[in-house]
């Protein structure tokens, strides 16, 4: 059974767009998605944060794709500007208690946060994959 789907997973191509590139757009969403970004089926990570060695269907290689700092910055970017502009409606309409209001909008920005990151970190490995920005590991 296992055979069976490596084989399968060996078979599939890449998606490609118009200039016969690698499509940048499923490329994000399969890694937005934790996933392979070339076969969509094995998992990015394996752990929180920590990128794969490889794929475990297809065996594109990972280990050289670094998304350092860039998918902190952009948690705290929607973070940011999603909760501010909610936080000003919220006490401007309802002037709740400050410690209420400090609980509910602290809980939702670490939630929030804890959901985007590691979702952000696979769209990036995606689009590192998808334009070839990976180093010298070609995979498949």
């Amino acid at each position: 059974m296992t055979q069976t789907v490596i084989a399968e997973a060996d078979m599939q191509t890449y998606a490609t767009d118009a200039e016969g590139g690698r499509a940048r757009g499923a490329a994000m969403l399969r890694g937005w998605r934790r996933k392979c970004p070339n076969c969509g089926s094995g998992p990015l990570l394996k752990s929180y944060l920590k990128v794969n060695d490889n794929c475990t269907v297809c065996h594109q290689e990972f280990h050289h794709h670094r998304a350092d700092d860039g998918p902190a910055y952009l948690t705290i970017l929607i973070v940011g500007h999603l909760m501010a502009p909610l936080l000003h409606i919220v006490f401007v309409q309802w002037r709740p208690e400050p410690l209420t209001l400090f609980t509910i909008f602290a809980v939702g920005c670490v939630g929030l946060s804890l959901y985007l990151l590691p979702r952000l970190k696979g769209a990036m490995i995606g689009f590192q994959w998808a334009k070839e920005m990976g180093g010298f590991g070609s995979g498949t």
